[in-house]
């Protein structure tokens, strides 16, 4: 069942669309936003989290500068860069604390949460757990996080990284950074050969069935073990 909720920040408030299971209680996912905010891949992702038994939530981090906007990664790439640009990480860390907190709080929740990101929302992912702490979280190839990795040990929760070997947003000098300053912390990374940047965007131009199959099952076990056991 899908729906949307209003979260309540300090300095407003915010929509995010919400994806339930059949039945609860379950544990929850604050799924995070690429550039092109709440769109038609970030709803998919969030009913599919919803089939295998999560609450998930994808909150509209764009909503200070264009609230309600739905970008095409195809037409509408300078207005996607300028949001990424423009977009407040600490404000964005603070929107999905909140978030996460909202989550946490539903009725029909089990008080676990995760928070799984795509892209821009692979980086916060990363700076959630550091900064706020997460019950698990998952990042599909976060682009800049190899610039925070001065934050990594005050990672607090289980954390998961997915990134494509072919990935010109994080190359292999960005790859190694994060491998050599993550794996030794028990962050766990999985590459995938031949995979560029955004693998596992639904019908995106670097779209790969095999390689996002297998992601997303690796995914949904990692939230499994962390949030459901």
């Amino acid at each position: 069942m899908a729906s949307s909720v209003e979260v309540i920040v300090p300095d407003g408030a915010f929509y995010a669309y919400l994806a339930e299971p059949r039945s609860g209680p379950a544990a929850a996912v604050v799924v995070v936003q690429e550039a092109f905010s709440v769109d038609a891949d970030l709803r998919m992702t969030c009913d599919e989290l919803a089939s295998n038994g999560f609450i998930a939530v994808g909150p509209d981090l764009c909503w200070r500068q264009r609230p309600h906007v739905e970008l095409s990664d195809t037409t509408d790439w300078p207005q996607a860069l300028a949001l990424y640009e423009a977009l407040d990480l600490d404000k964005a860390v603070s929107d999905l604390h909140a978030t996460l907190e909202y989550a946490r709080a539903m009725t029909w929740c089990t008080g676990r949460v995760g928070v799984v990101g795509f892209c821009l929302g692979g980086l916060l992912a990363y700076l959630v757990a550091a900064r706020v702490g997460v019950d698990a979280g998952v990042g599909y190839y976060g682009a800049r996080t190899d610039e925070f990795l001065g934050e990594a040990l005050a990672v607090r929760g289980p954390l998961l990284l997915h990134l494509g070997d072919q990935d010109k947003s994080i190359g292999p000098a960005a790859q190694k950074a994060i491998r050599d300053r993550l794996a030794p912390l028990g962050v766990e990374i999985r590459t995938y050969a031949g995979c560029s940047h955004a693998f596992a965007r639904h019908n995106g131009v670097y779209f790969d069935a095999e390689a996002a199959a297998k992601a997303n099952v690796r995914t949904v076990e990692f939230l499994n073990q962390h949030l459901c056991e």
